[in-house]
């Protein structure tokens, strides 16, 4: 018969450790390393969807697909929604600022060249 110093919980680990040996309470500092690829996965998507966004706003310029346009128009404020409703989610808001900040060097580098 085993003593309760050397009960074993039901999946045949000690009771006081997790998988891998760590007590509980003990060297609970946060790991970052899962947190951070997902960050990473997230800004990947973001980055696809802006240029997708992107894709779609030199295809309303182009007079070939003016027939589509309001398919385009459609596809575009779709992505965009979904590109708000990502960032919000994700909190990635550093990258919303710097999206706008490329929109706006771009409007007013259009606005030079006219």
């Amino acid at each position: 018969m085993r003593s309760e110093s050397e009960h074993r919980g039901r999946h045949g680990h000690r009771d006081e450790h997790h998988r891998g040996g760590r007590r509980r309470g003990e060297n609970e500092e946060k790991r970052h390393g899962a947190k951070t690829f997902r960050r990473g996965r997230a800004l990947a998507f973001y980055e696809m969807m802006n240029t997708k966004s992107n894709s779609l706003k030199k295809q309303l310029e182009t007079p070939e697909l003016q027939s589509i346009n309001p398919i385009l128009v459609g596809e575009l404020k779709a992505v965009e929604a979904l590109m708000d409703e990502f960032a919000n989610l994700f909190e990635l808001f550093e990258v919303e600022e710097t999206v706008q900040e490329v929109v706006r060097d771009e409007g007013s580098n259009d606005a030079e060249t006219k």
